[in-house]
């Protein structure tokens, strides 16, 4: 279980939230909704380790993330609004790196290319991609290797409607395979019995987190 328990977040002298509590089980969702800058970009970067909250906790499973940070970056696969690709390299390379970076199995990157579908541009340089193709390459880092914690902002920007089934797809195996999912997106993802959680209102934020 992952679980937000007081959380406060600063952005330069801004207070973004506080006083935000919640949990999501092993093969639960939280969609996070609101305005742009209301808090949702950074409150996934809080939950993925990446910024300090200006107060309360992070746990999983009980124990304070703070404690070992190294073993939640490793239990964490964070998507965010960049999609992290190297335009020089080729597909294949680019995920050949993250596989690296994550331990996965050297067969791993195409087997992801392979179901997002972009195996036949293996050998292409990412700088040909349109942005559709970028972001599906972005999130086939999410299949490279298991990791039981998803993060995921605005993760079908630029997909078109088969690629976003096919993701849904990637979402209900991980989920079915006890993984959670926290994102924030402007469409619907698929999340059967997904809880929202609604940043931007000093009311909404308290009751959601019940």
């Amino acid at each position: 279980m992952l679980e937000a328990d007081n959380l406060a977040c600063r952005r330069g002298e801004r207070l973004v939230f506080t006083g935000l509590s919640f949990a999501v089980p092993r093969g639960g969702a939280l969609v996070l909704l609101g305005p742009n800058g209301s808090g949702k970009s950074s409150l996934l970067r809080l939950l993925a380790g990446l910024t300090p909250p200006a107060a309360g906790r992070l746990l999983w499973d009980g124990a304070p993330v703070r404690d070992d940070p190294a073993a939640h970056r490793a239990r964490t696969r964070f998507i965010g609004h960049q999609d992290a690709v190297k335009p020089a390299l080729t597909l294949a390379e680019n995920l050949a790196f993250w596989a690296g970076l994550l331990g996965a199995d050297a067969t791993a990157p195409k087997q992801a290319l392979a179901r997002v579908g972009l195996e036949r541009l293996s050998d292409w340089p990412a700088r040909f991609l349109s942005a559709g193709q970028r972001r599906r390459l972005a999130l086939a880092r999410l299949l490279l290797a298991p990791a039981p914690i998803w993060l995921l902002d605005e993760p079908t920007t630029g997909l078109d409607r088969d690629s976003v089934a096919s993701f849904e797809e990637a979402l209900a195996a991980h989920r079915a395979g006890g993984g959670l999912v926290v994102a924030s997106t402007h469409v619907p993802l698929g999340l059967a019995d997904a809880r929202t959680l609604t940043l931007g209102s000093a009311k909404a934020a308290p009751a959601a987190a019940g």
